[in-house]
């Protein structure tokens, strides 16, 4: 299927998820069984875009990484993290000992596999079937005959994605090489970052389909088809979600969490995070933390609710302040998006504009893609405001995405002046010159009347 059709076949789809994201403040929820592929449609999205990302992504990749030959060697049960990226579904595990070798050379690049089993039309089999040291034999001998000067191999102290080659296959692939063929092996650490944090144009387009599915499900779930105040716990609205997504096929990376503040519940400037779980009830502000994974990319979102009190029929002022208030943090951490900052250099100018603003910021920004913590520049950590060292030394590219995390605290004159804690996290892609965010972002509250 070529990606014109799937692209088409994506837009019907897609229109759900919008049509929500344009709605929901008005109170209308709508359905997203239709909205999901079902499993034995899936396959054909996601290998064209593994096939477009190899065929012009990864030759870029390896150039601007100086890396001539790359091997992704595995086994069953203990597949390299970035193996299942880089082959096609339907593909549940590395059979037996499967090795991929990318070989770059006079503008070409050569995709392919020393396997017991065939892995499809991107790779050609350079060796297939026998036993297992003839195996490694092969590869001893391709390597020889391409006779690369530079050898990348999934080895990292810093980051886990690019540290995939155990030790028992780094001995047994030594072992194979002439001496020096075993000096010009190299880290590919910065080869799997790059690949991992890199989104190309198919990706991007979906993504925020993937995200308003997410966004969806918090709409449905921070309403009153699932929330009766004095009965329902923060842990039902939890389940809930964790069960809609479940039903929609849409598999969850960690488990939703919900929680709860309100009136007499202190959050102090110092706390790290303010909220409690238990029995909601009207007057309470809600926030959940949920993430799923579709299509081979993951989204992390976090937003916040508010259960009226009867006669109510919105949140109070002093809260939309404060929702406005988080709302200019993002602005702040997005404008400071440059080309080459590291994530500590951004989230240091992140927070020099909320201390000119008087804001009470904490800024914990992560990459996303194929995993929701994926690799790149972490600007700031929940427990670590200061300087992240390796990853939050890591630049800014273009065409990477990001879960814009963090939070602010603004006093509540309806509360007693006392501080509400907003948390927020919504998805975003920065394209180089500017940060989108994929399926829009909280502006208003999600009010249970």
């Amino acid at each position: 299927m070529c990606w014109k059709q799937i692209s088409a076949a994506l837009a019907i789809l897609t229109s759900i998820p919008t049509a929500w994201a344009q709605s929901w403040d008005q109170g209308r929820v709508i359905t997203g069984d239709r909205a999901v592929l079902q499993h034995r449609e899936r396959p054909a999205v996601e290998n064209a875009i593994v096939d477009d990302r190899l065929k012009t992504l990864l030759p870029q990749l390896m150039d601007e990484t100086g890396i001539d030959m790359w091997l992704v060697i595995n086994r069953e049960y203990a597949e390299d993290p970035i193996y299942f990226t880089l082959v096609p579904q339907p593909t549940f595990a590395a059979r037996r000992t499967t090795m991929l070798v990318f070989h770059r050379h006079n503008d070409e690049l050569d995709m392919l596999t020393i396997n017991r089993y065939p892995l499809g039309e991107s790779y050609a089999p350079a060796w297939q079937g026998g036993e297992l040291d003839e195996q490694w034999a092969a590869l001893g001998a391709l390597i020889a005959e391409k006779n690369p000067d530079k050898i990348g191999v999934n080895m990292s102290r810093d980051w886990p994605i690019a540290d995939g080659l155990t030790h028992g296959l780094y001995q047994r692939l030594v072992s194979v090489l002439t001496p020096e063929l075993q000096q010009r092996l190299t880290s590919a650490e910065t080869l799997v970052v790059r690949w991992a944090e890199t989104r190309n144009r198919q990706e991007t387009e979906i993504y925020g389909h993937v995200v308003g599915l997410a966004r969806m499900v918090i709409g449905e779930a921070f309403s009153s088809e699932v929330i009766t105040p004095g009965v329902t716990t923060t842990d039902d609205v939890a389940w809930y979600i964790r069960q809609r997504f479940e039903d929609l096929n849409l598999a969850p990376w960690f488990m939703p969490y919900v929680n709860i503040q309100r009136p007499g519940l202190a959050c102090e400037e110092e706390q790290a995070f303010c909220g409690e779980r238990g029995v909601i009830r009207r007057g309470d502000v809600l926030h959940t933390d949920v993430g799923i994974c579709y299509l081979k990319l993951c989204t992390d979102t976090q937003e916040m609710g508010y259960v009226a009190n009867l006669g109510e029929q919105d949140a109070p002022k002093g809260l939309k302040a404060a929702l406005r208030v988080g709302n200019r943090w993002q602005d702040h951490l997005t404008s400071s998006f440059e080309v080459g900052l590291t994530g500590n250099q951004i989230l240091a100018q992140t927070h020099e504009k909320c201390r000119k603003g008087r804001m009470i910021c904490s800024t914990y920004t992560h990459p996303i893609g194929f995993v929701g913590h994926a690799p790149g520049p972490t600007i700031g950590m929940w427990d670590n405001q200061g300087e992240t060292p390796v990853r939050g030394d890591w630049p800014l590219y273009p065409d990477t995405c990001y879960a814009i995390e963090g939070n602010v605290k603004a006093s509540v004159s309806e509360w007693n002046d006392q501080l509400v804690q907003i948390k927020l996290e919504q998805s975003a892609c920065y394209d180089g010159e500017k940060v989108r965010y994929l399926a829009g972002r909280q502006t208003q509250w999600h009010v249970i009347k």
